[in-house]
């Protein structure tokens, strides 16, 4: 007796074959593309940050896309590498100076107030520490090895990470420079994804996509870049020791959405209490209207019409950085930010939906 197929068998098996090889093929593409996600990202807010920049170069230059795209990348890389390139030598150059000065006895520590000693719970450790570092601090040093292993350790693979974050950064720009000479197609390709994803939907995801990305691009990260550099200026033309680390401090500050005066204020003080009246002066009348300045920049250029809540754009910024390392810093806080504006939106227009829907009923 030989038993007949069952075709309804059959189509299942099919099925979850089909099903079992599209999952397949979607899991190796991840693990592929994986790597290259915090670039690819970061290369779509570039591109879409600074389109109306390159629209204009383009516009100058005849519509020739891929000339302006050209230039584009080109100034783009020249104005990421080389502050980089600054930045990582001179706190290289500063760490090692550091290591020297301590090593041969030439670093001084001044010594702690009796008010330290004070502090609730941590008075008497740190103002016994800071004390012995004032007298000795090659012996502070010996003592605190371990701890001075840990650190240079971490600091170690943070200039690691740094320099890594530097090169995705160079991969992001070039990408850009791809996707603004091929802007026109890869805005009818979000365009048909958005209406695949959404079918129906009464709202241009697409266009608010663009203007949520533009806007925190520069509200957030373009203010914490200018403050970054305003309040650098001044530092580097004091002789702050170690500039290039307060200089980073101000722009992950500015990015997590805290307050620069976190770095200003204890620099003025250092300030103040070495250098001359008027050097003092003159640095604190540009530090703390450059400090503060985000205040003034955040309104103008965030834009209108998207708000971006503080807890999200510090989330965002911290969990990108906890991901995928510095580059996810920039990239974090401009993602969960659209993801927020978008499910808004998308609630927003399911809410009206449901209202008009029910409305009929209501009357009845």
């Amino acid at each position: 007796m030989t038993l007949k197929p069952d075709p309804k068998m059959a189509r299942n098996i099919e099925l979850a074959l089909r099903i079992g090889a599209l999952f397949y093929v979607i899991f190796a593409v991840s693990r592929i593309v994986a790597p290259f996600v915090p670039a690819l990202a970061w290369a779509v807010i570039i591109a879409v940050a600074t389109f109306p920049a390159f629209r204009w170069l383009r516009d100058r230059l005849g519509g020739r896309s891929g000339r302006a795209a050209t230039i584009f990348t080109l100034v783009l890389l020249l104005l990421l590498l080389l502050p980089a390139t600054w930045l990582g030598t001179s706190a290289v150059d500063w760490g090692t100076e550091m290591a020297a000065r301590i090593q041969d006895g030439s670093l001084k520590v001044p010594p702690p107030p009796d008010k330290v000693a004070t502090w609730p719970i941590i008075g008497e450790r740190v103002h016994t520490a800071w004390a012995m570092a004032s007298s000795n601090l090659s012996e502070a040093a010996r003592e605190a090895e371990v701890q001075l292993r840990a650190v240079g350790s971490w600091l170690l693979k943070t200039a690691a990470g740094v320099g890594l974050g530097v090169l995705q950064f160079a991969l992001s720009i070039i990408i850009a420079g791809v996707l603004l000479a091929q802007s026109q197609g890869a805005a009818g390709f979000m365009r048909k994804l958005f209406r695949r994803a959404m079918p129906g939907s009464a709202t241009d995801f697409t266009k608010l996509s663009e203007q949520t990305i533009r806007s925190v691009a520069t509200g957030v990260i373009g203010v914490a870049l200018i403050q970054a550099a305003l309040i650098g200026v001044a530092l580097v033309a004091i002789g702050v020791p170690g500039a290039p680390i307060w200089i980073i401090a101000v722009l992950i500050l500015g990015i997590v959405q805290l307050p620069a005066t976190l770095v200003t204020v204890p620099v003025i003080i250092w300030v103040w209490g070495s250098q001359e009246a008027l050097a003092a002066t003159l640095f604190t009348a540009w530090v703390i209207p450059a400090g503060l300045a985000d205040n003034v920049l955040k309104p103008i250029l965030l834009g209108r019409g998207v708000e971006a809540p503080m807890l999200v754009i510090f989330i965002g910024a911290i969990g990108g950085f906890i991901a995928t390392g510095i580059i996810g810093l920039f990239v974090g806080a401009v993602i969960l930010v659209l993801a927020y504006e978008l499910f808004r939106a998308w609630l927003d227009e399911s809410t009206s939906v449901g209202e008009i829907s029910a409305s009929p009923a209501e009357s009845e």
